[in-house]
């Protein structure tokens, strides 16, 4: 008896209703992305491990999904790391290409080698898939897609007020009214490890810190020591770990924590710009609020990063990430070449709108009428009438099989068709249709053109 088959895990197949309901998301985001001056490109699915590894962190990299070489990939492994069964080396020499972990990286490269075909700043936007081997759990997959936009070539702190306007523009569109932008700055964590003593461990503080909603405080303490920091310089920065919601206010506990840092204090005016100008600009529907343990693991990040949460009523992770990545072309030997970008979650933003019953009654875009077929005469009869309608925009088909009325009837029901069209013997005589309203039970009998008009 043959296996049943089955799916990976973190992978999913989707249903017509489902791609509908998620193209209506990819298409709301496409559009203000569009508005907003990006352009779209696409990058393969999968990089040269050179390009992937090391711009993670240790964290990440450990997720990335490798691809082994083709043929004989075992005859590239050295001796000593078959002998001493080293997978970790082993890893590196039968592999050359990964999926792609994200979407930014692989822009990061784009960049550096189509330099000379790009007008800078360049503004760009991306929506393909992207591959991490985490642990599959609510919201979290190991195939999704990401939404993102990146500005590469300009420095100017309007880029990170213009982006958190898209995020409210976005997340308004799909009336996702609740909405927290939060953000915080890499200049300010690196300061808050200034002045505690452990600039040499910023990004195993950063690491810890960055999961206090999942671990609570404790559990970020116990990572901090565990990684070497000290208990004398966890109890420094202690007030930021029952720091408000009020964003002025979180800005003068950082300011007062920060005197002695001045990487810090330009984290502190960079977030005071963005602040300032949005509370002059408004916001439609989202809140922007000041996280100041807000990290974001990936290290590339060098100003601005942000975080989006959903409504509270909803259990779930963050919606969208970002941030500023002043040296993430330098790792590919372009210097000087600042960027900012931000990315929105397809599949949790998905999970959401469902959640809360957000989705539009005609997202799924599904046929409106379906003909009856009574044999090959009536058929090729149907499908005449069928391709005039096909031409002015209006979804139709002929079911395929001459079987039993109430089938066909049962089939277009099963499929929610708003109306089905009688075309037999008598209405073939007529030069006529007879129109059926499956919701109403009501019937017409038209010629093409009025059938034409009523469907319209």
């Amino acid at each position: 008896m043959a296996q049943k088959p089955s799916l990976p895990k973190g992978t999913r197949d989707f249903f017509s209703t489902d791609v509908a309901k998620r193209n209506y998301i990819i298409s709301t985001i496409s559009k203000h992305f569009q508005e907003f001056g990006f352009q779209p490109i696409e990058t393969p699915s999968f990089e040269n491990n050179s390009t992937l590894l090391g711009k993670y962190g240790e964290e990440g990299d450990r997720l990335i999904f490798k691809i082994l070489n083709s043929g004989d990939f075992l005859r590239k492994a050295s001796p000593e790391s078959l002998a001493n069964k080293d997978s970790n080396k082993m890893g590196l020499e039968i592999t050359e290409k990964s999926l792609r972990y994200d979407l930014t990286v692989p822009f990061a490269r784009f960049v550096v080698q189509n330099f000379n075909e790009l007008d800078f700043p360049f503004k760009r936007f991306q929506i393909q898939p992207v591959w991490r081997a985490d642990r599959p759990q609510k919201g979290r997959f190991r195939e999704f897609f990401q939404c993102d936009a990146d500005v590469v070539g300009s420095k100017s702190l309007w880029q990170e007020v213009e982006f958190v306007q898209l995020y409210d523009e976005v997340f308004n569109s799909l009336q996702l009214n609740d909405v927290t932008i939060k953000i915080n700055h890499r200049k300010v964590l690196s300061g808050l490890a200034e002045v505690i003593g452990q600039k040499d461990k910023l990004i195993d503080f950063t690491v810890a810190l960055d999961k206090l909603d999942k671990i609570g405080r404790e559990g970020v303490e116990k990572e901090m020591l565990e990684k070497g920091i000290s208990k004398e310089a966890i109890d420094k920065i202690s007030p930021i770990f029952s720091a408000g919601d009020n964003f002025e206010e979180n800005l003068n506990l950082l300011s007062k924590l920060l005197q002695e840092s001045e990487e810090g204090k330009q984290g502190i005016a960079d977030l005071e710009f963005v602040f300032k100008h949005i509370q002059h600009l408004g916001l439609q529907s989202a809140k922007l609020k000041l996280e100041v343990t807000l990290a974001r693991g990936l290290n590339y990040y060098t100003g601005c990063i942000f975080e989006v949460a959903a409504s509270p009523k909803v259990q779930l992770g963050s919606i969208g990430g970002g941030g500023r990545y002043d040296d993430l072309t330098g790792i590919f030997g372009l210097k000087d070449m600042s960027g900012v970008g931000i990315s929105f979650g397809l599949d949790r933003i998905y999970l959401v709108l469902e959640e809360l019953d957000l989705f539009p009654e005609q997202v799924v875009d599904q046929t409106k009428v379906m003909f009856i077929n009574f044999g090959e005469q009536e058929a090729l009869y149907a499908l005449k009438a069928i391709q005039e309608l096909r031409k002015r925009g209006i979804k139709a088909e002929l079911y395929p099989d001459d079987a039993k009325m109430k089938k066909q009837m049962n089939y277009a029901n099963k499929r929610d068709v708003p109306f089905v069209v009688l075309a037999g013997e008598s209405e073939m005589n007529e030069n006529k249709f007879t129109l059926k309203d499956m919701k109403k039970g009501q019937q017409y009998k038209f010629n093409l053109l009025q059938l034409i008009e009523s469907l319209n």
